[in-house]
């Protein structure tokens, strides 16, 4: 996955975001984090893999899909507020032995690990967390770049129109 161009994207969408807001001078992270967490939540709704009393199936492809790029952005822009997008991040590829639902309790805990810390080590599990949970959604990196360049063109749009 192309990380550095996505990283410039969303340096480039925050600053707009932060200029029309006048949150220059804020400190945004705790804000972003919250946001990252309703977000994710808002996925996991979309798959249902909890929902273990409903036998009404996930929601399309598509509309997941959508879900999940809005947490790349927020974890995106929790990278960069720490400075993260200059660093040189390696994800490994590893084989995933968790459920789905397992896998969004570990993001939610890579998240919190992260949100105290705020150590490159932790973003960078929290980055792998959340790939992982994308690969176990059945997610490739290129559907994930196109969902991410359609969204952010959308945010775009959503500024401009006093979302």
């Amino acid at each position: 996955m192309e990380l550095k161009k996505l990283f410039q994207m969303q340096r480039a969408l925050d600053s707009h975001i932060e200029e029309k807001h006048e949150l220059e001078n804020e400190d945004l992270f705790d804000r972003k984090v919250l946001a990252l967490l309703v977000e994710i939540g808002e996925l996991a709704n979309e798959t249902r893999c909890f929902k273990f009393w409903s036998v009404k199936p996930s929601s399309p492809k598509d509309v997941v899909l959508e879900e999940f790029v809005d947490g790349v952005h927020f974890i995106l822009s929790l990278g960069i507020e720490c400075g993260f997008d200059q660093e040189s991040i390696t994800i490994k590829d590893q084989e995933s032995v968790r459920t789905v639902t397992e896998q969004f309790l570990h993001v939610y805990e890579s998240i919190n690990h992260f949100q105290k810390s705020k150590a490159f080590d932790d973003y960078v599990e929290l980055v792998e967390s959340y790939l992982k949970l994308s690969s176990l959604l059945g997610f490739t990196n290129e559907d994930i770049e196109k969902a991410y360049f359609a969204k952010n063109e959308v945010n775009y749009q959503r500024q401009q129109n006093n979302y």
